[in-house]
């Protein structure tokens, strides 16, 4: 049954973090990848929130929301995959100032998020 929540909450992240991407994409005139580091920002706020409410690791809203979810929302690989680009095109302080401000931020929003979840 957790297999079930997973993929229905992993499946609605997914399409989650694609409509999102694409109107930050729309709105943003930047080369920047911004809609990445807003997703990912926003999926760690939102996890730490949650985990900072008290759910059950052994929940079916766990599974859901945590591992299916905000699994899927958030995308270590297209942050991974930009950081490359970034420093490929010869942008090293650019790429340099994403890795920066993803890392730092992402930690913020947990920690943030836990703390609004108490």
């Amino acid at each position: 049954m957790n297999l079930l929540f997973i993929g229905i909450g992993g499946g609605l992240g997914a399409i989650s973090r694609y409509g999102l991407t694409i109107c930050i994409d729309k709105l943003s005139s930047t080369s920047f990848p911004l809609a990445t580091l807003i997703v990912n920002v926003l999926g760690c706020l939102l996890i730490g929130l949650i985990l900072g409410s008290g759910i059950q690791s052994k929940d079916s809203t766990y599974y859901f929301f945590v591992i299916g979810f905000l699994g899927s929302f958030t995308t270590m690989s297209a942050f991974s995959s930009q950081s490359i680009d970034l420093f490929s095109s010869n942008t090293p302080i650019i790429g340099t100032l994403y890795i920066m401000l993803t890392m730092s931020m992402t930690i913020l929003a947990t920690f943030i998020g836990l703390t609004l979840g108490k």
